[in-house]
């Protein structure tokens, strides 16, 4: 039996839950988030910095959140607010739970994966998060105002950008690296010397190599092995899960993915509707891990996709909410390989940019 293992911000829902949180409490919070973002992508992607990893955003922007008035209630009550569900995704978790075991493991604050679980019923014990509870740490009135001017400070700096062949802070124009370099001053010397500053240290995001574990840690409660996973993930912080998964014969897809996702998985996925991936989990509990090749022939002859599906016994209840979605918006599945992975890179940014708006641009 396979099992589903899927991200929740792009699979499930259009909501970027951080920076929604940010531009809503921070003045200019959208492009505070966008700057540290693209930090994370930096030290994350590029210089791999020691004991960094991808989606540390979530911890960055804490102290500030904190210093703006963010409180659990407010937190939960705006992620509730705010929820918004790719299409389909409510009735596909649904149904998907019924056909095998599934896991969310999700970069997002646990907070907002409560409101999800609350609105589409899905069992909050087979939910991976990164727990937040910020009504346990004091700030002073003093590193408040400090943290509202640091905030001010961020958000007035250009974004840092880098060409595709940097590996290191050394590739970076002067103007680069004096921005990293203000960046590190900031988040990792004078925050830490704060008392907000301990939830640096206490907060542990799930991404990167954390969704690893926790993709590990799900396979220990069903018994099943790496080779039965099928992954969908869409950002940065899936890479590692996406590349265990592949390594180990299991279905590693990008999902509407950005470059860094689409780079660490064997399939990329392309919908606006979130139908196909419980069309896809069906399919394999149906035919086996080895059957999308099969699709993919079937498609290289002229069968469209869902035709494809339905010859193997894909259920209406995932096919029919896919059949009248136009045909920018009509699902696509692809293998990747040396030769497409360019051209696959522009689609699927592209299409994840009209699903889930300006947040599709995030890492």
């Amino acid at each position: 039996m396979p099992q589903l293992n899927i991200d929740c911000e792009g699979p499930i829902t259009q909501n970027d839950n951080a920076y929604e949180l940010c531009k809503a409490m921070i003045p200019r919070g959208g492009d505070f988030f966008a700057r540290v973002s693209r930090y994370d992508d930096f030290l994350a992607d590029v210089e791999k910095r020691e004991g960094y990893k991808a989606g540390d955003t979530l911890k960055l922007i804490l102290p500030f959140l904190k210093a703006f008035g963010a409180s659990n209630k407010k937190i939960k009550e705006f992620s509730e607010r705010n929820l918004l569900l790719l299409p389909g995704a409510g009735p596909m978790l649904h149904r998907v739970v019924d056909l095998m075991p599934t896991f969310v493991i999700s970069t997002s604050y646990s907070l907002y994966l409560s409101a999800l679980c609350k609105a589409t019923g899905f069992p909050e014990d087979q939910v991976y998060s990164t727990v937040l509870d910020i009504d346990r740490y004091e700030l002073t009135e003093r590193e408040e105002k400090r943290l509202q001017d640091l905030a001010s400070e961020i958000v007035r700096q250009p974004i840092i950008s880098w060409p595709e062949e940097v590996r290191d802070i050394g590739g970076l124009s002067n103007r680069d690296q004096a921005l990293i370099r203000r960046l590190d001053e900031i988040f990792w010397e004078e925050i830490p010397e704060m008392g907000i500053g301990v939830l640096l240290s206490d907060v542990n995001p799930v991404g990167g190599p954390e969704k690893a574990r926790a993709l590990e840690d799900s396979l220990k409660k069903t018994g099943l092995s790496m080779s039965d996973v099928l992954y969908v993930g869409d950002s940065i912080t899936d890479v590692q899960a996406l590349e265990a998964v592949a390594s180990a014969g299991g279905i590693a897809v990008s999902f509407n993915g950005n470059r860094y996702s689409i780079r660490a998985a064997e399939w990329a996925c392309m919908s606006g509707n979130a139908a196909i991936i419980g069309a896809i989990a069906q399919l394999l509990c149906l035919c086996g891990m080895d059957v999308l090749d099969e699709v993919v022939t079937d498609m290289a002859n002229g069968i469209g996709l869902l035709d494809a599906l339905a010859s193997r016994d894909v259920g209406p209840e995932f096919l029919d909410p896919l059949r009248p979605l136009s045909y920018e918006a009509a699902p696509r599945l692809v293998r990747i390989n040396a030769s497409n992975i360019s051209a696959i890179i522009i689609e699927s940014e592209h299409i994840r940019r009209d699903v889930r708006g300006c947040v599709g641009g995030l890492g």
